[in-house]
């Protein structure tokens, strides 16, 4: 039998194990530069996106997509209007602080060591996977991304963004994190509307690249432990001037067993 980690013993041990490591966390963070700074929209749009909120998630609780909601607009407050200045740094978690109920958050979805939970502030992922997208539109760095490894959760329904580039955070030692490594201030501005969490990207200046993320060799194969979906997410940067493009980069190769019956895909299986 495969020995226990600590944190698996029992509810009090993984308590233990996750104050550790958001206490390791705050240390590691000391003297880093953090983008805490908030300033009007910029000249320049360098990209801008859009998510239903409300999505049919297999069976689950529409009420937690809700609740969702509530959750999305209380950390975009604290979001909304940051400007990441050269040299700084994003932190997700730095900029909207722990989840509370007092706070106002609510009970939403959360995904747990592979499983569909509920939990105060689930669905701010939706939030980190906005910014990630755009993020990937331009040429800040990213830091710290964490993904929902070798698990394809839900089936798609109306999917905007390729399956494989999302992010999982959980406060505050998973986070979502970029760098700006260049000479021009960015600003992220999100909200939240009747059906859409909206998201912009602006600069100061304008950029001489622009960039356009690819999903490739996109397939569902039958293996001995289930049916998995395969895909291959590739960036091009582009020469605004010339259209061409000057570098393609392999962003991440998936291979997610489906956590969701097969009726879905029964039609895309490659046996």
């Amino acid at each position: 039998m495969k020995r226990k980690l600590f944190c698996e013993i029992s509810p009090l041990t993984y308590k233990i194990s996750e104050m550790k490591c958001r206490a390791v966390r705050n240390i590691s963070d000391v003297g880093h530069d953090f983008a805490k700074t908030k300033g009007e929209k910029l000249p320049e749009m360098c990209y801008a996106h859009k998510s239903l909120i409300r999505r049919k998630l297999g069976n689950v609780d529409m009420t937690l997509q809700e609740n969702k909601a509530v959750n999305l607009a209380i950390a975009c407050s604290k979001i909304n209007g940051i400007l990441i200045c050269p040299g700084e740094e994003f932190s997700f978690w730095r900029l909207v602080g722990l989840p509370k109920e007092k706070d106002g958050y609510k009970r939403g979805l959360v995904i747990s060591r592979g499983k569909v939970s509920d939990g105060i502030g689930g669905g701010l992922c939706q939030l980190s996977n906005l910014i990630h997208w755009m993020v990937l539109h331009s040429p800040l760095e990213i830091t710290e991304q964490h993904h929902h490894d070798a698990l394809d959760l839900f089936p798609d329904h109306d999917r905007q963004v390729p399956f494989g580039v999302g992010t999982s955070i959980m406060y505050n030692y998973i986070d979502y994190r970029f760098k700006n490594n260049t000479k021009n201030t960015f600003r992220l501005g999100v909200k939240v509307g009747e059906e859409y969490l909206f998201g912009s990207l602006t600069c100061d200046r304008e950029l001489r690249l622009k960039y356009d993320i690819v999903c490739e060799n996109e397939y569902f194969t039958r293996e001995s432990d289930g049916i998995y979906r395969n895909n291959e997410i590739y960036r091009n940067i582009i020469d605004v001037r010339t259209g061409n493009i000057i570098r393609r980069e392999l962003i991440r190769k998936n291979h997610a067993r489906i956590q969701y019956d097969e009726k879905y895909v029964a039609d895309r299986i490659t046996d």
